[in-house]
């Protein structure tokens, strides 16, 4: 009820006695009634008064006057004798209207929903036939009325003012500030509330309701100190506000950029932001709180990825945060954004579980599928290995699933549970078995094993036998240090499998080990013949050679044998380690192994070659034998043995078939059979043996022989021998003396070193003939007409005898030619027949020609 203090701050200008918190508190709102009545009265149960303008101008004309009529109406009081109160209400303001009423109530109406939301006291207004009711619960004050229900999240904060601040000023040292959310709408077009609305705009997502001291028109915040504190403690309540949010909606009450709406505005709106800046009230994505300042958020909306970073991000927010409508808001609290560089940079020297990596590329591989400079950023990614080493960059990392392979030093095979597709778009190489064998740590590896094979080495050979049994071999593998059975440590090819058929050939001091048994039994033969281990013949193979460096035996003599050098090298290696009296075993090994055979067969290939001259039957070269077929051959060489092996085989390997020279040593060996008197040769291939080295004289060089081969037969010291090289003189020369060739006899001659028999016989016809022209001897005409071969031109000298004088004697012959172009003949078949023959050019045809002439008829041609 009205008491007597009240009458007199109803009659002071902002004062009043009610205390905090109570309608009524700030002084201002009865003043407010001048706006629509200069006659207002208050009628309580304990008194009534009234104001009045009219009476205070008849009270104070002297003022009214000064004032141009206007008085202050609620300064003087009179009493009322009023006392008709409604039921259940102790006090009633009456107005009697000056404005139009229904306007009036009207514009009451719009304004109750904020009245009461400024007005915790009061909890009812009653316009007309409409009412509005408030509730509060927990933080949120509901507002029921006509147009329906209203719920406003609100945080209040208060408390005395500094005695600083209040010093001479006419105000109660309580301060309160109220921000209040709608949480049905958003705020629009709000102005600043002090706490009746001003016009004061601000652009905030709450609403200010705050006990600031404002001009008298109610409609500006007075400038000071005291409205200064106020704003600022009230920006400093905001995050409580924020904080009573569900976690992932309170980033809508961040302020975002944008101008300020007015000074009060600007000001709000900064210490919002700072005091949202340094309060911890957004969710981590550990289930902790973290200010602004020491958050982060992932530019990449991926819960996946975002759970998996939380232990290693600092600050890391929750996933909700990171998707699109919060971007803004955290942008204006200045919260870093995490892109895939950031994200990667974070992850250098991070350990973690292999599977987690795995997780952490999955979660990144739908970002890398489409943006490509995302996935440039992704190349110093680390990656862990199965060695437990994590690098910083898939490059030059094999992806595989064999972790065995951690023993062999400087190989970055990814762990197989951190293996992921991605790694392989971000330069990692997917790595099988052919992959990591052919790797450029395990070749250096191998390369090095046998440095300090005792420290490395088992690891090394398990690792590498490993891949070699899914993979296959290599030929640099021969290099792989492995033990022997004697305990050392030993090349790959320089040992050999204890159970091989090989040891059995092998001279005894031959330079091989034999491979620890322990190791032969726990690995297939196929695998330790594919790292090099010897389990027979070794073959080399050279699709392009360019020298002789195959660590062939002998190798250099067989390729300088070819006047061009060799296209390809197959051979045999370590022949000339095989014992001289294992060499039927050998060559059975070679025939049963198609690799080996390969080489034996191929055509003038090393292998055969070396085989025809070093390997032994008897303590002989191959190729000092013949085939017991090679009748052609008979008395030049000897038939090989019976040794049990196939005729094929045997001559694959050298032994002879047929008359061949290869090389130097092949036309030495040719010679000095010729020269052999032992042997007893045939004249036919006496002359096909030297017909054949006529052919190759040209290309070798020998040392000449102490014997040839005869037309008697015999073989006979070179010193008294003469090669044929013009067949008249053989009409003067005796048999035992004359070496002849069905080939080209100067080159013969040079090559036996031997001299031209042109060069040391001269002789002439003794008598006289009859010069004959060609065309005259009918005998001759009609063979030449047989034959088909045209008369020669010139003329011969015809003898009935023909006597030549030479080699200090006389000697009857049946042709000659005298001083290189006159022709003799005796006058007998024979004769003739041998000069037509040479004077046509075809001296093979001398007998066919002296049968004719002898007898000119088709019979003797055709039978």
């Amino acid at each position: 009820p009205l008491d007597a203090a009240g009458v007199a701050a109803l009659a002071s200008l902002r004062a009043s006695s009610k205390a905090a918190d109570t309608v009524g508190q700030f002084g201002v709102g009865f003043a407010a009634v001048l706006a629509v009545t200069d006659e207002p009265r208050v009628v309580s149960r304990s008194g009534a008064v009234a104001f009045s303008a009219s009476r205070t101008r008849e009270a104070v004309p002297s003022l009214a006057s000064a004032r141009g009529g206007d008085v202050p109406v609620l300064r003087l009081v009179w009493p009322s004798d009023e006392a008709d109160l409604p039921d259940g209400f102790d006090t009633e303001v009456r107005l009697p209207l000056k404005v139009d009423g229904d306007a009036l109530l009207a514009e009451f109406a719009e304004q109750v929903p904020d009245l009461l939301l400024a007005l915790p006291g009061v909890r009812r207004v009653e316009v007309g036939s409409e009412a509005w009711e408030r509730s509060e619960a927990d933080g949120v004050v509901v507002l029921t009325g006509p147009g329906g229900t209203q719920r406003w999240l609100v945080h209040r904060v208060g408390g005395e003012l500094p005695a600083s601040l209040v010093a001479g000023v006419e105000s109660r040292p309580h301060w309160s500030a109220c921000w209040a959310w709608p949480m049905d709408e958003p705020l629009s077009g709000d102005v600043l509330h002090a706490p009746t609305p001003t016009d004061e705009k601000l652009s905030l997502p709450a609403r200010l309701i705050a006990t600031l001291p404002v001009e008298p028109s109610r409609r500006r915040v007075l400038a000071g100190s005291a409205a200064s504190f106020v704003l600022e403690q009230a920006a400093l309540a905001y995050p409580e506000l924020v904080a009573a949010l569900p976690a992932v909606e309170r980033t809508s009450l961040v302020p975002l950029p944008g101008f300020p709406l007015s000074e009060v505005d600007d000001r709000l709106r900064t210490g919002v932001l700072a005091a949202l800046r340094t309060a911890s009230w957004l969710p981590l994505a550990d289930g902790e709180w973290a200010a602004p300042t020491a958050a982060k958020v992932l530019d990449l909306a991926s819960f996946e990825l975002v759970e998996l970073l939380e232990d290693v991000i600092p600050g890391l927010l929750d996933y909700e945060l990171t998707l699109p409508q919060h971007a803004k808001a955290l942008a204006a609290l200045e919260v870093p954004r995490l892109g895939v560089s950031e994200v990667v940079a974070a992850l250098a020297g991070v350990g973690g579980d292999p599977t987690w990596w795995h997780q952490v590329y999955d979660a990144l591989s739908p970002v890398a599928d489409v943006d490509s400079t995302a996935r440039e950023e992704m190349g110093s990614l680390p990656v862990p290995l199965v060695d437990g080493r994590v690098v910083s960059s898939p490059r030059g990392v094999l992806v595989g699933t064999d972790s065995e392979l951690f023993s062999v030093p400087g190989l970055r095979i990814a762990h197989p549970e951190a293996a992921h597709p991605l790694l392989l778009r971000l330069g990692a190489t997917e790595a099988g078995p052919a992959e990591l064998l052919d790797s450029d740590a395990v070749r250096e590896a191998v390369h090095r094993s046998l440095d300090d094979p005792a420290l490395d080495g088992p690891e090394l050979v398990r690792t590498v036998l490993r891949l070699v049994s899914r993979a296959g071999g290599r030929p640099w593998l021969a290099e792989l240090a492995l033990p022997s059975a004697d305990g050392e440590w030993r090349r790959a090819d320089e040992l050999v499998l204890p159970d091989s058929a090989l040891l059995s050939v092998l001279e005894p001091d031959a330079p091989f080990g034999v491979l620890d048994p322990s190791v032969a039994s726990e690995w297939p033969r196929s695998v330790l013949v594919d790292v090099g281990v010897i389990d027979g013949f070794t073959v080399v193979e050279d699709d392009s050679p360019t020298e002789p460096d195959h660590d062939l035996a002998d190798e250099g003599y067989w390729w300088d044998a070819f006047e061009v050098p060799p296209t390809r090298v197959l051979g045999i290696r370590d022949l000339d380690l095989v014992a001289r009296d294992k060499w039927p075993e050998a060559l059975a090994m070679m025939a049963a192994d198609p690799v080996a055979w390969r080489a034996v067969s191929e055509p003038d290939g090393y292998t055969g070659w070396w085989l025809a001259r070093y390997a032994t039957v008897d303590g002989v070269p191959l190729g000092s034998w013949r085939l017991p077929d090679a009748d052609g051959l008979e008395g030049l060489y000897d038939v090989v043995p019976s040794i049990g092996l196939p005729p094929h085989v045997l001559a694959a390997a050298g032994v002879r078939t047929s008359l061949s020279v290869v090389d130097s040593d092949d036309v030495t060996d040719l010679i000095a059979r010729l020269g052999d008197p032992a042997r007893k040769l045939s004249d036919a291939l006496v002359l096909r043996v030297h017909g054949l080295l006529a052919e190759v004289a040209d290309s070798v060089s020998v040392e000449p022989p102490d014997r040839v081969r005869v037309l008697t037969g015999a073989a006979e010291p070179a010193d008294d021998v003469l090669v044929l090289d013009l067949p008249w003189l053989l009409g003067v020369l005796p048999p035992a003396q004359v070496l002849a060739s069905s080939g080209a006899a100067a080159e013969l001659a040079e090559l036996l070193a031997l001299p031209l028999a042109s060069e040391e016989v001269s002789g002439g016809v003794v008598g006289e003939g009859d010069e004959v022209i060609w065309s005259e001897l009918g005998a001759v005409r009609l063979a030449c007409d047989l034959l088909g071969v045209g008369l020669p031109d010139g003329s011969l000298v015809v003898h009935d005898e023909l006597v030549v004088a030479a080699e200090g004697g006389e000697h009857s012959v049946s042709w000659w030619v005298d001083g290189g172009s006159v022709v003799h003949a005796a006058d007998t078949p024979e004769g003739l027949a041998r000069a037509l023959a040479w004077t046509t050019g075809r001296w093979e045809d001398r007998h066919t020609f002296a049968a004719l002439i002898a007898d000119p008829t088709p019979a003797v041609l055709l039978g």
